[in-house]
């Protein structure tokens, strides 16, 4: 049976990050925090949890992920972000992952709660993550902030475990307005540095479809109030993330 290393990284996230340590202790033969040099007690919780605790500057977040990669004792690692926890079904497939371990990597779900609602639609859920693997056949990639961990090319196989990703996004609409206009920068700057460009269409219409997509395409309009303010979030930043990305052109 392969031992298991969990990899989590983080930035003042004392207000999720002993959720998501509680949820791993079990599955867990190692546990590597990396932090970017966080100002709160995200440190003093995470050694009290008995993990390890490793300090390095935030280059990005595909960056980061990749690097903290070299800080787990086992090449086998279940990856997690601080606000996510695994939910009671998810821990036993983890377990019988390790015991009959099948494939190259394991996806698995993820459900997000959003102001206190589990939240279904929107295109959310189920947002199917690649989280378990032998990190000697992949790496992070992805665009900035928005990662994904990729197998390499070739005859690689993935599996689907059964339970969810508990993730615990945001707890204020406030939080997420913040939040959208920091990663809509983020991914601004990322397009311009591959040379992508932003027509009217992008611009202008990806906005609107994006919100139809997720509203009525994706049934977003079931998940009540939070869902309405989900899929026009998700459309602002669309249009964020354009403006901003002419804004550097000129």
């Amino acid at each position: 049976m392969p031992e298991l290393s969990v990899v989590i990284i983080t930035y003042n996230e004392e207000k999720n990050i002993a959720r998501c340590l509680e949820s791993v202790k079990e599955v867990a033969d190692d546990i590597v925090v990396v932090d970017s040099f966080s100002t709160d007690k995200t440190k003093e919780i995470c050694l009290a949890h008995g993990a390890r605790f490793v300090q390095h500057a935030f280059p990005g977040h595909i960056e980061q992920k990749n690097w903290a990669i070299t800080q787990a004792r086992f090449p086998h690692v279940l990856s997690l972000d601080a606000d996510e926890a695994l939910d009671d079904k998810l821990k036993k497939a983890v377990m019988e992952a390790k015991r009959n371990w099948q494939h190259d990597g394991y996806y698995m779900n993820r459900l997000t709660n959003y102001c206190g609602k589990w939240i279904y639609h929107c295109g959310w859920y189920p947002d199917t993550k690649l989280r378990l693997w032998d990190s000697r056949k992949g790496k992070w990639g992805g665009i900035n902030p928005h990662d994904k961990y990729e197998l390499d090319a070739g005859d690689k196989s993935a599996g689907t475990l059964k339970g969810d990703i508990l993730h615990y996004s945001y707890y204020t609409i406030e939080g997420h307005l913040l939040q959208t206009e920091k990663f809509s920068t983020i991914s601004a700057k990322a397009l311009f540095e591959k040379g992508k460009k932003a027509n009217c269409i992008k611009l202008y219409i990806s906005p609107v479809a994006k919100f139809v997509q997720g509203y009525f395409l994706k049934l977003g309009i079931l998940d009540g109030y939070y869902g309405f303010q989900i899929c026009k979030i998700s459309a602002h930043s669309t249009y964020l993330k354009y403006s901003k990305l002419n804004k550097l052109y000129k």
